[in-house]
């Protein structure tokens, strides 16, 4: 079953023509890489896959949604309802505990504060947190921090996580135990992922690579 399907994507940021007609169909439960060199529209393709940016032209379903033709409210809670996103920069909210950070999207949601908190700490255990759901963003590790940004991406069950260059700030060692997490992810919660990545170790362990160059996808390699 499809989770998203790109059609005919397009994206021009004035006269420079980024995404040239790309089409893209993620499965559920599916880890999909996306590789290409830089200035390739990775990243682009993601945010709008993400619902971040629009196209120009085109249409992204995401379970069996538009999300192309959604605007202002209802495209932000269909965002917080069903994507999770991580960064290359945790983005996590210095004032706040990493329960606090992970709660905040759920408690946006308007679920109630404490099926989100039990939630959160269910998430933080699972991710090796239990020990630091009271300490603040700069009192944890480059790692745990990128952990606690997982955690806040999953806490209202999203349909697809996107990840933009997840290891690109972690040395080697926390890389590869963010690649086993995702991986336990989907094993455990059937979880579905779309990384962009330079990791080439993620993106062979990946199901699927996609080659992005100049704006269009080259291939979508399934790995053997």
């Amino acid at each position: 079953m499809s989770v998203l399907v790109a059609t005919d994507i397009h994206k021009r940021f004035g006269t420079v023509e980024v995404l040239k007609g790309v089409d893209l169909s993620i499965q559920k439960g599916e880890i999909v890489s996306i590789v290409g060199p830089s200035g390739s529209g990775k990243s682009t393709l993601l945010h709008i896959l993400g619902t971040l940016d629009k196209p120009d032209r085109g249409q992204v379903m995401l379970n069996n949604a538009n999300v192309t033709a959604l605007t202002g409210k209802k495209l932000a809670q269909f965002r917080n309802h069903h994507i999770g996103f991580v960064f290359q920069f945790h983005h996590l909210l210095p004032e706040f505990s990493a329960l606090e950070n992970v709660c905040i999207p759920g408690w946006m949601a308007g679920t109630k504060k404490q099926v989100v908190k039990d939630r959160a700490v269910e998430l933080l255990g699972l991710l090796g947190l239990s020990h630091r759901l009271d300490h603040k963003p700069n009192a944890m590790s480059g790692g745990e921090q990128q952990r606690v940004a997982v955690a806040r991406a999953l806490i209202n069950n999203p349909d697809i996580l996107f990840a933009d260059e997840p290891t690109g700030n972690l040395d080697s060692a926390n890389a590869r135990e963010l690649h086993q997490l995702f991986f336990d992810l989907r094993k455990n919660f059937g979880q579905t992922f779309l990384i962009v990545t330079h990791n080439e170790e993620l993106a062979q362990l990946s199901d699927r690579t996609v080659h992005m160059k100049d704006g269009k996808i080259l291939d979508a390699s399934a790995v053997a």
